[in-house]
């Protein structure tokens, strides 16, 4: 039998050597360290997120799109075909959001249909479908009811069955993903009332009863989505006894009904009437050591793992929201008639209209690019496309959904039930607007997306050139980094000035100009990171708000690469209107391109310094 290992005596990990701490508080040293040891590292094949602002956008990764097989679509569309049937058979959205519950029968009627084990492997009782088509039945489930999005998103996209399907040993699935199949909720504890992205700062613990082999679990975790109905959870700890500058965190499994485990409130919000969030509270609840997910301390790699994966399923229900939004829209739009003609006809409706779109195919490019790459290859890097879509698709979102109010009027602000009250048709546009609000913060705010993304495309330049300036670092080891970092800006950084040429890669011809114009702005965007980099050095790290505007220049890029590749996917097989769609492209892409305009000049002509003095003086 082996030893238990002692929780105040952690297995080393190596620090970070490419970011300089030594001038940063205890705090903030703490929280980067930590940060820097849970980064999930690029795969093996790279990322066309990265290239993007590397000046070098990997067109071979995404022409010609990754197509979904016609065996995996066909499973798909069996499974969805099932699943619309029931939704308008069995599901009344408007009430579950007027009483802000789902009926028992509905949510047995989804496990029925296999609803809760989407992805989970038949050996374990799911339906071993694709991540793509997770991703499609999430479109549906946006299209309909909210609620059910997230009960079933919470319970399979961060739950219990994503980690164990990545993490999990073997005993660990056979015991808990064929109940998770079956129906049994399960949901993702990590936010506290003291912690939001800060796990540094974490104050529930686990600590090693070696007598006994278990781990006593204690504290308290705040906005735990299906925490009110799950029978098993997902808990991050911080190990006690490990350096409080830079905790241990573990993941365990959590089952709800060990004693000491505890719901002391379930959270009422703005939309999501029916969400089945609570405060979970944790006091000397015994964790079986084979609960233990991955290893100690490795808790912030499940998490961020997780995630990753877990965030592409908000945008796909974006998708669903904004096309059932611009199904309403039109119809109004063309039934509606002011000053003698119907409104869609009016430039401002005409406009949002075209908007709403584009931004829509974008989105659900997005979304499937990233959901077919994790199909094609586990291993994919998928850290900059999962947060770009998680984050355009979901701003992207609320402002198709923001529109079609606009569009609607009064009758998109009377609530359905109102409106079926007076014999109006009951459009619940308020109802998906209050749904939809959550989804910018939900897994990962816009801001700290941003952040996110910023970090890892300035990662190649970090591991580069910090080292240069890292005062923690011995000086011979500080003057190699400087040759080799000289060596190689030398070759990179003219590059970004040539001509800008392309291979054709299967693009559409009609696209041509619009992939010379992202190979163009993909280098601007490279010189212009790498300028702020020699501008501001070490403080660029502080500057998020000019760093935000790089990262919404990437989206961009990637979101018009993104629609060109599905364009021509879906032109070759048949399924579009080539016309129309090349027209919506081309739309698309030369509305994008005056944002990234507009995003370049804000660069150096901006009001960052003038607000930051402003608000430090209201903040104190």
């Amino acid at each position: 039998m082996k030893t238990p290992v002692k929780p105040d005596k952690p297995a080393p990990e190596k620090p970070s050597s490419v970011i300089d701490t030594s001038k940063m508080s205890p705090e903030e040293r703490a929280a980067l360290e930590l940060a820097e040891a849970s980064r999930v590292e690029a795969g093996p094949t790279g990322s066309f997120g990265e290239s993007l602002f590397f000046g070098k956008p990997q067109f071979e990764t995404m022409f010609p799109f990754p197509a979904q097989s016609v065996e995996d679509e066909d499973q798909g569309d069996a499974f969805l075909e099932r699943l619309e049937t029931f939704l308008k058979e069995n599901v009344d959205a408007d009430e579950i959001d007027r009483t802000g519950e789902i009926p028992v029968e509905v949510i047995e009627g989804l496990a029925k249909l296999g609803a809760f084990g989407i992805k989970i492997p038949r050996r374990y009782g799911g339906l071993g479908l694709s991540q793509t088509n997770y991703s499609r039945a999430a479109m549906l489930l946006g299209s309909y009811c909210g609620n059910l999005t997230a009960l079933l998103s919470a319970h399979q996209s961060i739950g219990v069955p994503q980690p164990l399907l990545v993490f999990g040993t073997e005993e660990q699935k056979q015991k808990f993903l064929p109940r998770c199949a079956a129906g049994e909720i399960s949901a993702f504890a990590l936010t506290e009332p003291n912690v939001g992205s800060d796990p540094a700062k974490m104050e529930t613990t686990a600590e090693l009863d070696e007598p006994t082999g278990e781990y006593v679990l204690n504290g308290e975790k705040l906005w735990c989505t299906n925490g009110v109905k799950a029978g098993v959870i997902v808990v991050m700890a911080r190990m006690a006894g490990s350096d409080p500058g830079r905790p241990n965190i573990s993941a365990f499994l959590v089952e709800m009904d060990t004693p000491g485990v505890e719901v002391t409130h379930r959270c009422r919000f703005m939309g999501l009437k029916a969400l089945y969030n609570g405060v979970v509270k944790f006091t000397d609840v015994r964790i079986p050591k084979e609960n233990l997910i991955l290893d100690e301390g490795r808790g912030l790699k499940v998490a961020l793992t997780t995630l990753n994966t877990g965030r592409i399923t908000l945008p796909a229900a974006c998708v669903g929201m904004a096309k059932q939004c611009l199904d309403w829209s039109t119809e109004w739009a063309s039934r509606r008639v002011q000053w003698g003609a119907p409104v869609g006809r009016h430039d401002a409706i005409a406009q949002k209209l075209a908007k709403m779109k584009a931004d829509t195919f974008a989105i659900e490019a997005m979304v499937r690019y990233v959901s077919l790459l994790v199909d094609r290859d586990k291993k994919s890097d998928i850290r900059i496309e999962a947060a770009f879509a998680k984050m355009w698709g979901t701003e992207r979102g609320w402002d198709i959904v923001n529109d079609t109010m606009q569009i609607r009027g009064g009758r998109g602000y009377e609530t359905a039930d109102s409106l079926k009250a007076r014999g109006d048709n009951p459009v619940p546009v308020e109802r998906f607007l209050r749904d939809s609000r959550i989804n910018t913060i939900f897994e990962g705010s816009s801001e700290i997306m941003r952040l996110l993304i910023a970090r890892e495309a300035l990662d190649p330049h970090l591991k580069m050139g910090g080292p240069v300036l890292n005062s923690t670092l011995p000086f011979k080891e500080r003057a190699k980094a400087a040759l080799r970092s000289a060596w190689f800006y030398g070759r990179w950084y003219p590059m970004l000035w040539t001509p800008t040429l392309h291979g054709t890669y299967g693009i559409v011809p009609e696209f041509g100009k619009e992939a010379r114009q992202v190979r163009a702005l993909s280098k601007k965007l490279a010189r212009k990171l790498f300028h702020s980099m020699l501008r501001h050095g070490p403080k660029l790290e502080k500057k998020q708000v000019l760093l935000g505007r790089y990262v919404e220049i990437g989206a961009e890029l990637f979101a018009i690469t993104a629609s060109m590749a599905y364009a021509g996917h879906l032109i070759e097989s048949g399924k579009a209107d080539r016309d129309d769609l090349i027209e919506t492209v081309k739309y698309f892409c030369k509305s994008s391109r005056g944002k990234v305009n507009n995003l370049f000049r804000d660069l150096r002509t901006n009001a960052d310094a003038a607000g930051y003095r402003l608000a430090k003086k209201m903040v104190g």
